[in-house]
C-alpha cells in the first residue's frame, strides 16, 4: 500500500484505525497473526482469555483456558518485536507474565523488558471516559512522552466488593452507577 506507515493489528472494522490514511488496518477477517511487514505496529491482541475474567467470570456457564487466543498475543508480540510499535492490553494481563514481560508500576514511568520498555497508563488521559488503566510494550527509537498517573475518567462500575452486597444494595434502592456500554 502506498503511503503506508503503521500497521493496526487485531482492529475492529469500521474502528477508529480503519479508514485512517496511511494506516494498514488488519482485522479478524484479514488475520493479524499473518502480518509479515515491513511497518511498524499498533497491536491490540484480543485480551478475553488474559485479563481478570479469563475464566469467564463467576457466573461463567463454560471455563475457558487462561491465555486461548489462538496465538494472537504472541504473533503481536512477534511483530512487534521484529518491526517496533506498540502492543496494548489491559492492566494486570496475565500474558505479561507468561511472556516474560516487566510488570510496569501503575503510577506510570517506563521499564527496561525484553527489547523494548512497558508502562502503565490511563486511558482518561486521552480521551476515554473511563480511567481505564493500560499496559503498554513499546519496541523503537526514543520512548513516546506520556501522560503518567492517575486521571479524571470516571468510574465504570457499581464499585461493590461483592455479589451479595451488589444485591444488599440494590434491594434497598440504590441505583447501578450507567454502564459505559449504554450511551
Amino acid at each position: 500500500m502506498e503511503g503506508v506507515k503503521i500497521a493496526a493489528l487485531f482492529v475492529e472494522r469500521g474502528g477508529p484505525y480503519w479508514d485512517l490514511p496511511n494506516i494498514d488496518a488488519w482485522d479478524k477477517e484479514r488475520d493479524a497473526r499473518l502480518y509479515a511487514g515491513p511497518f511498524p505496529v499498533v497491536a491490540h491482541p484480543p485480551c478475553e482469555r488474559w485479563g481478570r475474567y479469563w475464566s469467564g467470570g463467576p457466573s461463567a456457564r463454560v471455563r475457558r483456558t487462561l491465555g486461548d487466543d489462538g496465538g494472537c498475543f504472541d504473533a503481536a508480540l512477534k511483530a512487534v518485536e521484529l518491526w517496533g510499535g506498540v502492543l496494548e492490553h489491559p492492566e494486570a494481563s496475565h500474558a505479561w507474565k507468561r511472556f516474560g514481560l516487566e510488570r510496569p508500576p501503575r503510577a506510570g514511568g517506563w521499564v527496561a523488558s525484553r527489547k523494548g520498555a512497558t508502562c502503565c497508563v490511563e486511558q482518561g488521559h486521552y480521551g476515554h471516559r473511563a480511567r481505564k488503566a493500560t499496559w503498554l510494550y513499546y519496541v523503537g527509537k526514543g520512548k513516546p512522552v506520556l501522560i503518567w498517573g492517575a486521571s479524571t475518567g470516571a468510574r465504570l462500575d457499581e464499585g461493590f466488593h461483592s455479589a451479595a452486597e451488589r444485591r444488599e444494595r440494590r434491594a434497598s434502592g440504590k441505583r447501578p452507577v450507567k454502564r459505559l456500554s449504554r450511551p
